[in-house]
């Protein structure tokens, strides 16, 4: 196994800047820190973690506090997050520590780790509005980015994707191919891009000028159970005119909504279409969907080297401004989606 001084000759450089480089101290240029940590992981360098500390006053760790649910395995985001960011901070010789917030404080568990001292850092993600944990650990200074953002004008650290244009972009497609009921199963209405898609499906509804009938937007747990349900309602005509289009915030909650057309003996999309976002989950791809689903799609495995970056590199230094990243989920029309059906001409009263 490789010393400082063996990478330090081998580069041309002293052992201090080796140490620093892998450290990720900012006096070392990004080319240089790349060179040493390359020659270290091909000379199978490995750092003393206790003495790593000492130097550097760093853990080595970063923390993610975890909400449970009644039933994990159904949250197929869990394992996706927690293989995504390991792996990107494993390149950058970082582990992820895991702790699971069981009450109802919401940074009681973000208090707990601090008090023993275990992390450099902290990735937040699922944000709700106005956020309680992001004022805690600004004012306690420790490091973090968020996957997602809580408000506008956030003034740290993030990444996220236009939850305003998922569906107000998804109104747009459906209302150029001539629909004009058109439902949308959101998120739970706390989180922050559940209120951003509301707002973009409630404008770009109005800019199109189609009216929103009582009922047709609503906010569920991203399930088929969920998605079932409200469809069943909505197609039954419990809530007005059934609607031509659906609009769905997760593939599962489409799933749901395709098996409720298909108990109406209804046909997708020749008598209702529907749309998702899609986050790219391993075991409900959208292009398996009978017939295949359109969506919006921005996997969340591709959020994960980012948010991981973001966070070693804030840590390093690098100032909160330049690490903050908006990107566009991707449109990808596919079989699930047509022209409204001649009796759906007629909008919500």
């Amino acid at each position: 196994m490789a010393t400082l001084k063996e990478i330090g000759l081998e580069l041309g450089l002293s052992p201090a800047t080796v140490s620093r480089a892998l450290n990720g101290f900012p006096e070392v240029s990004a080319k240089t820190r790349d060179r040493v940590r390359e020659a270290a992981e091909r000379l199978g360098y490995r750092a003393n973690r206790n003495a790593q500390r000492l130097v550097s006053g760093r853990s080595g760790m970063v923390g993610m506090i975890v909400k449970t649910r009644a039933d994990l395995r159904a949250d197929q985001t869990f394992m996706e997050i927690l293989m995504g960011l390991s792996a990107a901070l494993a390149d950058r010789d970082t582990d992820l520590v895991l702790a699971v917030d069981q009450g109802r404080d919401p940074v009681a568990a973000y208090r707990r780790m601090l008090e023993r001292d275990m992390v450099d850092g902290f990735i937040l993600n699922a944000p709700v509005m106005d956020d309680p944990r992001i004022n805690f650990l600004r004012e306690a200074g420790v490091p973090f980015v968020l996957h997602g953002r809580d408000r506008l004008d956030a003034d740290y650290p993030f990444f996220t994707i236009d939850n305003y244009a998922v569906a107000a972009e998804s109104v747009q497609l459906l209302a150029a191919l001539g629909h004009k009921r058109i439902a949308f199963l959101n998120g739970p209405v706390l989180y922050s891009h559940a209120v951003r898609r509301r707002a973009g499906y409630l404008d770009a509804m109005a800019r199109f000028g189609l009216p929103v009938a009582e009922g047709a937007l609503t906010h569920d747990e991203p399930s088929e159970a969920a998605g079932y349900r409200q469809a069943v309602s909505l197609l039954a005509g419990q809530r007005g005119a059934p609607p031509t289009a659906f609009i769905c915030s997760s593939t599962l909650l489409a799933e749901g909504v395709m098996r409720a057309a298909k108990d109406r003996r209804l046909s997708v999309p020749e008598d209702v279409s529907v749309m998702a976002h899609d986050d790219d989950l391993p075991l409900l791809r959208a292009i398996s969907f009978t017939p295949a689903l359109t969506v919006t799609r921005a996997p969340l495995r591709e959020a994960c080297i980012p948010v991981a970056t973001a966070l070693m590199d804030l840590i390093g230094g690098t100032d909160p401004a330049e690490l903050q990243t908006l990107t566009r989920a991707e449109l990808v029309v596919r079989d699930s989606t047509g022209p409204a059906p001649r009796n759906g001409d007629t909008p919500w009263p």
